[in-house]
């Protein structure tokens, strides 16, 4: 099926994590699903969502609210994986449409959660990683952080950084720098 191209579906996860290792009898799994429409015509950000998931096979460690500031109580009142896929794939239809993250984990987190619980994969293959992208675009000898990335551009951080829906805007600004500065 061709992708329809008028918007680009831009991702970014948070996912439960922990300060040295996975405890027993846990899994990184994904809480957070930060997601920006991006419109290709203007090259812009559009709108913004955060669907949190409630996790089935971990627990929110403390370094886990220290770093994205989601509690173990918020994420319980989250809807199941299963009907977050389904959410992308009906309100944003993600199968078809290209979609972009900041980086391989999100792509990778996502296959390995779905493979695990026997969930369609909710994105088309049409996946961009805009970190190689921003890198290559900048002739930096090697990849930065989303953060350095804003910083070279000289736009501040907006809302707060580890969170889905704010992490997945700054994306598509820099996306943004990158399609605009494409066009010249």
């Amino acid at each position: 099926m061709p992708a329809q191209l008028d918007q680009i579906i831009i991702i970014d996860i948070e996912a439960t994590c922990w300060e040295k290792q996975t405890p027993p009898h846990q899994e990184s799994e994904i809480i957070e699903i930060g997601i920006c429409t991006f419109d290709i015509a203007t090259a812009k950000p559009i709108t913004k969502d955060s669907i949190l998931a409630k996790p089935e096979r971990s627990q929110v460690s403390e370094f886990c609210t220290q770093l994205t500031t989601l509690t173990q109580t918020q994420v319980d009142q989250g809807i199941p994986f299963t009907d977050a896929c389904a959410i992308l794939k009906d309100k944003y239809l993600s199968h078809k449409r290209v979609w972009a993250s900041y980086g391989e984990y999100d792509k990778n987190q996502f296959q390995k959660q779905c493979q695990s619980r026997h969930i369609p994969y909710p994105f088309s293959p049409n996946h961009l990683n805009i970190k190689t992208l921003f890198a290559i675009f900048q002739a930096l000898p090697k990849p930065t952080g989303m953060a350095g990335a804003l910083e070279i551009l000289n736009l501040p951080l907006e809302g707060t950084h580890h969170r889905g829906g704010d992490d997945a805007w700054n994306i598509a600004r820099i996306f943004s720098h990158i399609i605009l500065a494409a066009r010249k």
